[in-house]
Formats: structure tokens, C-alpha cells, sequence
């Protein structure tokens, strides 16, 4: 029987999707990427086919990860990114040869050298989170709301106020525990 694993969290930017594969990381932090073959599957799903994923390509994608991860978050907050991070982004999008094409719908995909080259993909993600770190995009990059996620997302909404990573986790648990909260308080008052 195969291990269950949570869900990945789906969005509409590809490199704080890929941060997201670890969520919760102040508090009891969720992986969702601990095999090789889940790095295959959050690929694919991210129009990213790859067939294959060794242990090091893996631990290149957690690195890639956690380096997207500090400069979205220094960004965010108006430092500079961490040099070393920096360095593992760069390298990550240099070592990648994808390509964008078009398909016959008008819609952009990507193109890989061969169907298990994870260094392809990852440049994607990487080349993804500098056109974000890099102010290139219209957005503004954030963190969660959340006390015990923090996570890094780009937002894209009109006024740029947006609070949680993902309104479906983080902001309904804030909700529903502000909630709590205020029936318990009513409750002590009457």
C-alpha cells in the first residue's frame, strides 16, 4: 500500500507553489516532497514531465526550495536575499535548458531536454522565482499571516493586501480559531 502524503497546495506561481511543498515551517512543519518520486509527481502536475528523480536531484530541489524560500521572505520584508541564496537560485536556472514553446491552443509549455532531466525543471522554478524576486512581475511578494506558516506568496490581488498564502488553509483556521476565541470570550461575559 502506497505511503499517503498531503496534498500539494496548487497555485497560480510556480516558485511559491514549489516553497509551498513545505508548509507550516514555525510550526509543525508539512512535507510534501520526501521522495523522489513525489518531486516527479508536484513536476508533472506543474506542467513540468519528468519521468524520473534521483535522491541528489531531490535534495538539489529541497535546496532550491529553501533558497526561493529566504529571498521571497527578505524580499518581502525589504532586505536584501541572503547571497547564498542567491547563488543556488542562479546556479539551479543556469544548469536548465528547458524551453518555452507554444502549443496549437496558444497556451506556453515547457519543453525539457529529455523526460528525466529534473535540472530543466528546476531551472523553470528557479527562473520563475527571480522574474518574482525581481520586482520583473506585476505583484508584490508577502508572507502568510499565519504565525506558524510564514510562508512567502506573490500577490497579484488589485490592492495588494492580501494576507494568507491560501485563503483554503491558513485563512480559514485564522478565522475559525478568531472565531472560537470570541465565543469563548462571550461565553466568560455572560
Amino acid at each position: 500500500m502506497p505511503a499517503e502524503y498531503p496534498d500539494f497546495r496548487l497555485g497560480s506561481v510556480l516558485a511559491t507553489c514549489f516553497t509551498g511543498t513545505l508548509s507550516e515551517r514555525h510550526g509543525e512543519a508539512v512535507e510534501r516532497i520526501p521522495t523522489p518520486h513525489r518531486l516527479v509527481d508536484w513536476l508533472v502536475l506543474n506542467g513540468l514531465a519528468v519521468d524520473s528523480c534521483t535522491t541528489a536531484q531531490l535534495e538539489r530541489a529541497w535546496d532550491l526550495r529553501e533558497s526561493i524560500h529566504a529571498a521571497a521572505t527578505a524580499t518581502a520584508i525589504g532586505d536584501a536575499p541572503p547571497a547564498s541564496a542567491v547563488h543556488v537560485i542562479n546556479r539551479c536556472s543556469i544548469a536548465g535548458r528547458a524551453a518555452a514553446v507554444l502549443t496549437p491552443e496558444s497556451n506556453r509549455e515547457w519543453l525539457l531536454s529529455s523526460a528525466s532531466r529534473v535540472e530543466d525543471a528546476l531551472g523553470v522554478v528557479a527562473a520563475d522565482a527571480i522574474s518574482i524576486i525581481s520586482g520583473e512581475r506585476d505583484g508584490k511578494l508577502a508572507l502568510c499571516a499565519s504565525p506558524t506558516c510564514r510562508a512567502a506568496f506573490f500577490d497579484t490581488s488589485q490592492s495588494r493586501t492580501r494576507r494568507w498564502c491560501d485563503m483554503n488553509t491558513c485563512g480559514n483556521r485564522q478565522k475559525k480559531a478568531r472565531f472560537n476565541a470570541n465565543q469563548r470570550k462571550a461565553r466568560t461575559a455572560e
